[in-house]
């Protein structure tokens, strides 16, 4: 299916801190080369690009102002034109003009990307979905950390990620991959 230009991509927390170790072990090594492609493309179209970044409201977050933790990722940050928008919960349409902005530019597409796959992906994706926006998240361009669950027990990064992803896909989202992305806007990134 072809991915119209009027598709915003979203990219979330692609901040310094998330590189920290102490986040623990995490899965999609590769994930941010997958960002970068789809970044590269939107920007070569000039499709819109939004930037989402998490200022904490938890002083020992590693996305608490002040501190390098809460910056861009050089080759993440944004170049003139593109969108900002900062939140200080998971969901990216929570607390500003997110979807007033998108509805009133005309658009009703959204490529969402980023971390954590189970929070701020999965946050902003239920709320996009519910939105009435189309969705698709591309799995292999969000990563999340491995996480006990309720009863303790302890889960991979894959498990915590496939799950999340399992709970968007076909409600809230499309799930696809990057290739399956590039496909459908009938070029590929050079």
């Amino acid at each position: 299916m072809p991915i119209p230009a009027e598709t915003a991509l979203i990219i979330i927390d692609q901040q310094q801190g998330i590189l920290y170790p102490r986040l623990g072990p995490r899965n999609n090594p590769q994930a941010e080369e997958r960002m970068l492609e789809l970044l590269a493309l939107w920007r070569a179209r000039g499709w819109p690009v939004i930037h989402v970044q998490h200022l904490s409201r938890s002083n020992d977050s590693v996305f608490w102002p002040g501190q390098a933790g809460v910056e861009f990722q050089p080759r993440f940050r944004p170049q003139a034109g593109e969108w900002l928008i900062q939140k200080q919960v998971p969901d990216a349409f929570c607390g500003n003009a997110l979807e007033a902005d998108l509805r009133q530019k005309g658009i009703e597409q959204l490529v969402i990307v980023g971390v954590a796959t189970n929070n701020s992906v999965e946050s902003t994706a239920r709320t996009a979905g519910n939105l009435g926006f189309a969705v698709w998240v591309v799995a292999d361009a969000c990563f999340t950390f491995d996480k006990p669950d309720f009863a303790g027990r302890p889960r991979t990064a894959a498990e915590v990620h496939n799950m999340s992803l399992a709970n968007l896909h076909g409600e809230y989202a499309t799930v696809l991959t990057a290739a399956q992305l590039l496909a459908g806007t009938d070029c590929a990134v050079n």
